[in-house]
């Protein structure tokens, strides 16, 4: 009995050390003005200025980034029409994603930081990282993507 509480006790504080890993910055982010994001979009650059959106960093490799995607696109589609943009912002090549989004679709706008400029300006140590960016270019919430509340989203739609 006391064996198997201890390895159930182990096997929870590992996940929990596991998936705290994800989505972590090194300082945060809440407050911060966003004046340009210093980006290569894959198609036409969304107009950001007065908008509230969504910036995420992600990877193709990263499996949490995957589960992330249909969740982001479930959120684009419920709130777009409302004017809520959302940003995935990756390092890698354009082709890399490409082939990516044959096997899984990304519906919002995929930017190209290349050189991990945004990554390093933002203390991004984690991904996916996601942060809500508010009409004025504040940021206003920050953390794994799969915690964003339709009411974080809804507050920032309303200013």
């Amino acid at each position: 009995m006391k064996h198997s509480l201890f390895l159930s006790l182990l096997a929870t504080t590992l996940l929990v050390s596991v998936f705290s890993a994800y989505g972590r910055a090194s300082k945060s982010n809440v407050g911060t003005v966003i004046e340009d994001l210093k980006v290569r979009f894959s198609g036409k650059a969304p107009e950001l200025k007065g908008k509230p959106y969504i910036l995420e960093f992600w990877a193709t490799w990263c499996p949490p980034c995957r589960q992330s995607i249909p969740h982001l696109n479930e959120v684009y589609k419920k709130f777009k029409d409302k004017g809520l943009e959302i940003i995935g912002v990756t390092d890698e090549d354009k082709q890399t994603v490409r082939n990516f989004e044959k096997a899984v679709p990304i519906d919002y706008t995929v930017a190209f930081d290349t050189y991990k400029k945004l990554n390093k300006d933002f203390g991004i140590e984690g991904i996916p990282h996601a942060m809500i960016v508010d009409s004025t270019g504040k940021i206003v919430w920050e953390g794994h993507p799969m915690g964003l509340s339709d009411s974080d989203i809804e507050a920032v739609l309303k200013k």
